[in-house]
């Protein structure tokens, strides 16, 4: 199993957890990661309470949403460690992605992408999915099979994940959903041929920061594969009342781990037959909308 954040980091000493998220509790630290993402600054901490649970998470994100001067164009999936769920028992988490902050990979070019100068940065080499056909209105449980019967297309890709805040993992999955689920784009690369049945299962890839491998992995790395991440947000989107639609992108979780980055090292993740995409970091200027324009 490929590494996650939540494996890595336990939670903050001194952090103080609210029992319940309050509408108003919600907005202010949504109003303050939007505030600190435009400006592209760092927070020293976290803007207020963290939320004790995944649904106070998400109400921050939702309220976030609300605040961001852009619309969302697919979701990152992040898994979330046994020992970190809440009592929702969900092993996953989901985070918008934004239309202007996908990038498309061109054969033999490298995509750059800003980081926040303080704040938290990493790639994740990724399988997306591109959605064939809408969800069906009010279903809400979901298989992998009726997910992948559901999914039009599969990509390579590259999660860059960041926030504003340094210590996002540290402080837990509810943190992680409160800031867009840490993702601060997607790197989209070509589509996969023949992906269905077994062939899924066999897809591998690697990730190189600086010449040097620092993680080698695939879709059977991932709980319940591509298809079981993509049934997860099919379920958890619905209930949030945020069903997904034809053509929404579901990056379905590190495939070879997280993998920390700072500004002006490069990274690469081979797929193999797939191909192999190509990033780096730079510095961020003028914020994060102004970064991804």
């Amino acid at each position: 199993m490929a590494a996650h954040p939540e494996d890595r980091h336990v939670m903050g000493q001194g952090t103080e957890s609210s029992a319940t998220t309050s509408p108003a509790d919600a907005r202010r630290i949504a109003e303050a990661f939007v505030q600190a993402r435009l400006a592209g600054r760092a927070l020293g901490a976290y803007p207020g309470r963290v939320p004790a649970d995944l649904e106070g998470g998400y109400a921050c994100q939702d309220a976030a949403i609300a605040l961001w001067p852009d619309r969302v164009i697919g979701w990152k999936v992040g898994y979330i460690a046994s020992n970190r769920r809440d009592a929702s028992g969900d092993d996953r988490l989901v985070g918008p992605i934004f239309g202007a902050m996908l990038r498309t990979a061109h054969p033999g070019t490298i995509t750059e992408f800003p980081v926040f100068d303080g704040g938290f940065a990493a790639v994740e080499a990724e399988y997306v999915v591109r959605l064939g056909a809408d969800a069906p209105p009010g279903k809400r449980d979901w298989t992998a099979g009726e997910a992948a019967a559901l999914a039009g297309a599969l990509h390579v890709g590259i999660e860059t994940a960041g926030s504003p805040l340094a210590t996002i993992n540290q402080l837990g999955p509810t943190v992680v959903a409160s800031d867009f689920g840490n993702n601060a784009g997607l790197i989209l690369g070509p589509e996969i041929a023949d992906w269905r049945g077994p062939a899924l299962e066999s897809l591998r890839c690697e990730t190189w920061i600086d010449n040097r491998c620092v993680g080698r992995g695939g879709a059977a790395a991932l709980e319940g594969g591509p298809m079981g991440a993509l049934a997860f947000a099919l379920a958890r989107l619905a209930r949030r009342g945020r069903p997904l639609r034809a053509g929404d992108l579901v990056s379905t979780g590190a495939a070879t781990g997280i993998h920390d980055i700072r500004a002006g090292e490069s990274a690469r993740v081979d797929f193999g037959a797939a191909g192999t995409l190509h990033c780096r970091a730079v510095p961020m200027r003028g914020g994060a909308a102004n970064a991804a324009c």
